[in-house]
């Protein structure tokens, strides 16, 4: 029986191309190339011993035999398609996916994730990190934490922790520049610098209407990876509030100037389905999350 069936990948490739009569638009949704998808439907022309589609002159057209075999390939990988989603969900109620971006998973969640799995000892916790945009319609994913201005298309998201940026540094660092105990001090600074960060130093010198002394200066993508530079001693960087919190606490870092605070424009989001603001998994991580940054308030 098995040696009877075509290879799935031909029966996919099969199928989109006959939704779409393209091959071109076959190969685009199923992420291969053109030759890719003409030699999957030609492999399972081959292995049918039928011609399942015209080849004309600008488009493809599905012939009687490829129309009868789409109709039984697309009912049959429909059904298959729902005892595969029937299967998954059977696990769905004890697995929680929490997607984060890259530096609040490594300066505040992944250190706290232990208390997460003691509070909900029933539910097997994936952590997933990443800086794109969460695909809910995906469906593998319950609860987003992103650093944002709050819009997300196709997802609800609520405001969990806003932030402000102030300059920290290294104590070791601080010492070398002979204790930094004015802000004007900062113009003889190696200034670090977040890449794509509305926060700027230019707008927090310009806060504390002091000239901008635009000194050279390392710059990172992540706002982690800037709070690294600092710990090592490589200069002065602008700390997001939330990110360094536990830096500070530890005595890596210092905050040089705490009221010369920098408000930012974006915070950190909660993002989850449309709808399932009530579902219960949001709502556990919702209520793990509140408690988590009150107790460190």
């Amino acid at each position: 029986m098995p040696d009877q069936l075509p290879p799935l990948q031909t029966l996919r490739a099969f199928e989109a191309t006959g939704r779409r009569l393209s091959m071109t638009l076959a190969a685009e949704e199923l992420h291969l190339t053109h030759g890719a998808v003409s030699r999957q439907i030609k492999a399972l022309e081959d292995h049918l011993g039928v011609q399942l589609f015209r080849r004309l002159t600008r488009r493809i057209e599905l012939t009687e035999a490829g129309l009868s075999f789409f109709g039984a390939v697309t009912r049959l990988l429909s059904e298959l398609a729902r005892e595969a989603e029937i299967v998954r969900r059977k696990n769905d109620d004890a697995r929680l996916v929490v997607s984060s971006g890259v530096s609040f998973a490594s300066k505040w969640l992944t250190s706290r994730l232990h208390r997460l799995m003691a509070r909900y000892p029933d539910f097997d916790i994936h952590l997933e990190v990443a800086d794109v945009a969460v695909d809910f319609a995906a469906g593998h994913v319950d609860v987003a934490l992103r650093y944002g201005d709050g819009r997300y298309p196709a997802a609800a998201a609520e405001r969990i922790m806003n932030e402000t940026v102030s300059p920290v540094c290294a104590p070791g660092y601080r010492d070398r520049m002979g204790g930094l105990q004015s802000p004007s001090d900062l113009a003889g600074c190696q200034l670090i610098h977040e890449i794509g960060m509305n926060a700027t130093w230019e707008r927090w010198f310009a806060m504390m209407e002091l000239p901008y002394p635009k000194m050279r200066g390392p710059g990172y993508s992540l706002g982690s990876m800037s709070i690294e530079a600092a710990i090592r001693g490589e200069g002065v960087a602008l700390g997001r509030s939330v990110l360094v919190a536990e830096d500070l606490a530890a005595g890596r870092l210092v905050a040089l100037f705490p009221q010369a605070r920098l408000e930012v424009e974006w915070g950190y989001d909660l993002v989850y389905r449309i709808g399932d603001r009530d579902h219960p998994k949001v709502r556990a991580f919702r209520t793990w999350v509140a408690d988590e940054i009150r107790a460190g308030s």
